[in-house]
């Protein structure tokens, strides 16, 4: 994929190095300012943070996180950079195709973080993957999970990842457009089955969405290299819901899916690929499906 010397988005928030557990010195008094800054109303981590951002005292090691060191930034920070030019690219062209539905898009901001972190959706940690968070508009990303596509789920390649990023910023676009508050309204007046089905739905026109900026992006910058496509269509593949219960569980139960087959996941990204077609996107929820 080519990306390199591309514009970078400033929408990037870069807590990487402040997750995981937190070492807090100051003893009781540290308790009491925390509680107190909870109960006026603010973060009371983003202070633990600051708190934490200063040199550990001789002989005590820097922030405690389980499993080795996090990943956090440094000189030579390529993907932050890989990061930053994947986003300014959803920003062109998310920006012109709502601008030809006569709207405004709305960037997110992207928060790369590394073990765990503070969204308002909730705490964040890296073995929940990926996520767009609608009550702040942010998407979360651990970079670590860069490392799982490629050895886990032997995904490797820059488009494996951008897809990953362009799916979550397609979660973005539907809640801008409604279509996620449509859809967990309906959610919540259904049974657990057809909830999980409506997910699938909502999943599934993201992979296409992530399928329709890739369109745009190589048809104005031409990012895309020989074997790009099939890096992605792979990762699609590798992180599908009969793939991943057949790892884990060594069966696959279809009704309890909530993001769809490898090969739906591999169908709409491909379908949003080849036809870039944002209006048409809309119309996954009115297909059957026997459809999808």
């Amino acid at each position: 994929m080519r990306w390199q010397g591309d514009r970078q988005s400033e929408n990037i928030e870069d807590r990487r190095g402040m997750g995981g557990p937190m070492m807090v010195s100051g003893g009781l008094g540290t308790l009491v300012l925390v509680l107190l800054v909870w109960l006026l109303g603010g973060d009371p981590l983003a202070l633990l943070q600051q708190m934490n951002q200063g040199p550990p005292p001789p002989g005590q090691a820097g922030p405690l996180v389980p499993g080795g060191p996090p990943e956090g930034p440094g000189i030579d920070d390529k993907q932050r950079e890989f990061v930053a030019v994947v986003l300014a690219d959803t920003e062109d062209v998310w920006h012109d195709q709502f601008r030809r539905l006569g709207r405004q898009y709305r960037d997110p901001k992207l928060v790369l973080f590394s073990e765990a972190t503070q969204s308002a959706c909730g705490f964040a940690q890296s073995a929940t993957g990926p996520f767009f968070c609608p009550e702040d508009d942010k998407v979360y990303l651990d970079t670590s999970f860069f490392r799982e596509l490629e050895q886990r789920f032997h995904s490797p390649g820059d488009f494996a990842k951008a897809y990953v990023i362009a799916h979550e910023v397609g979660h973005h676009v539907q809640h801008m457009l409604g279509w996620s508050d449509q859809v967990h309204s309906l959610q919540q007046r259904s049974s657990k089955r057809d909830a999980n089905k409506f997910s699938v739905r909502l999943e599934l026109q993201a992979d296409y969405l992530a399928g329709v900026w890739a369109y745009h992006a190589n048809r104005s910058k031409h990012i895309l290299e020989a074997g790009d496509v099939e890096a992605a269509l792979h990762a699609a593949t590798a992180i599908g819901d009969d793939r991943l219960q057949r790892e884990s569980r060594g069966y696959v139960v279809p009704d309890s899916f909530t993001h769809g087959s490898s090969a739906q996941r591999v169908r709409w990204f491909r379908r949003g690929l080849e036809t870039g077609d944002f209006a048409a996107a809309k119309r996954l929820f009115d297909l059957d499906e026997s459809e999808l």
